[in-house]
């Protein structure tokens, strides 16, 4: 079983132990549910299916906010309905399939590589970042804005009834803004998301910030987290010292000290 917070009406985060990574389910009235990147171990997938049982919720969709594996997680036990993901996602997801799952089988092994990274796209050319696109399910509003931060494919969830935004992996309290350092403008990315973000909690009357790793937050926390993140950045390409707790993770400041070298080598302007 697997322990359920209710955060808005309808909406409700299980927290697994490893990463504090997040799970969200969003419930209809009728007990069709929409789950957002299920994880992370077998156990908690198994024991969040055996608790949606229990409580007579039936996943009719999923989500996918980025194509790395801990975001890319099923089981059979929670049916086979379509996994929702931006193109770019499925497309990444398709590509990067072979070291997606090396990386569950090392991190959290046990998974059934059948259904990972199962992932249906979108329709093309939606979720303009202005406004979104609405997640195809028969449940409350779920909007998909896609953004480059992090990883391609990326995207935020809102959910404009109960006031909630899942932001995967942005806006945490335990892992520093973690780049793309592949793409053209890794921080230029970051800086953008962020933005689309912010626009959408305020946009929507946002009250409920989910993030991938991470404890649950409201929209004063989440532009708290925001300006955090951005003198992180600032001082990444500036070279300055960071005095940042969420450093003293071994394994956010060994991606940390990854950024550092790849910034060091580039000649990048201030922030």
């Amino acid at each position: 079983m697997r322990s359920l917070v209710e955060v808005a009406p309808g909406v409700h985060v299980a927290t697994a132990a490893m990463w504090a990574t997040t799970t969200t389910v969003v419930t209809a009235d009728d007990g069709a549910c929409l789950l957002v990147d299920p994880a992370v171990t077998v156990d908690d997938v198994h024991g969040l299916a055996e608790t949606l049982a229990v409580l007579g919720w039936r996943p009719v969709a999923g989500f996918s906010t980025h194509p790395h594996w801990d975001h890319v997680l099923w089981s059979a036990r929670l049916g086979d309905p379509a996994r929702w993901a931006t193109p770019e996602a499925c497309r990444v997801a398709r590509e990067r399939r072979e070291q997606i799952l090396r990386d569950a089988d090392t991190e959290a092994p046990g998974h059934d590589h059948v259904a990972i990274g199962r992932l249906t796209a979108l329709p093309t050319g939606a979720g303009e970042p202005s406004s979104g696109v609405r997640l195809p399910w028969s449940g409350p509003t779920a909007l998909v804005l896609p953004h480059s931060a992090h990883c391609p494919g990326s995207a935020a969830l809102v959910l404009p009834d109960p006031g909630v935004i899942c932001v995967g992996d942005l806006l945490s309290d335990r892992e520093v803004p973690l780049l793309d350092l592949d793409a053209p403008d890794p921080v230029g990315d970051h800086l953008r998301a962020l933005e689309v973000v912010e626009a959408a909690i305020a946009a929507h009357g946002v009250r409920v910030v989910v993030p991938g790793h991470g404890t649950v937050t409201d929209a004063e926390g989440a532009r708290r987290r925001a300006e955090r993140d951005r003198a992180y950045l600032a001082a990444l390409v500036a070279g300055d010292p960071i005095d940042d707790d969420r450093l003293d993770d071994p394994w956010v400041a060994g991606e940390h000290e990854r950024q550092v070298t790849w910034a060091a080598a580039r000649q990048l302007p201030r922030l």
